[in-house]
């Protein structure tokens, strides 16, 4: 069975963790030529100009990696046990 090419696809599904006005009312994922990115929405509605009174979505597009980074775990700057050897200790 062949598997699936999500390329050039992607989800939005409703917030559930909205918590602020700032926060996205959808949010989900996009694959652009095989690049993954975070997708936010939120629901407006048009203040003048040609969507004046007429409800749009206002999008954010983020690399997946930019938030797979900040939530990794700091590295701890103590050298591993085995390393340390210090002969003055008495035990």
């Amino acid at each position: 069975m062949a598997e699936y090419d999500n390329t050039n696809t992607g989800i939005l599904a409703r917030n559930e963790r909205k918590e602020k006005d700032t926060h996205p009312d959808l949010q989900g994922f996009i694959n652009v030529d095989g690049k993954e990115y975070w997708l936010s929405a939120w629901s407006k509605r048009g203040k003048s100009g040609k969507l004046e009174g007429k409800p749009f979505f206002s999008l954010s597009v983020k690399p997946k990696e930019d938030r797979q980074e900040s939530r990794k775990p700091a590295q701890s700057k103590a050298p591993p046990a085995d390393d340390f050897e210090d002969d003055s200790l008495p035990f």
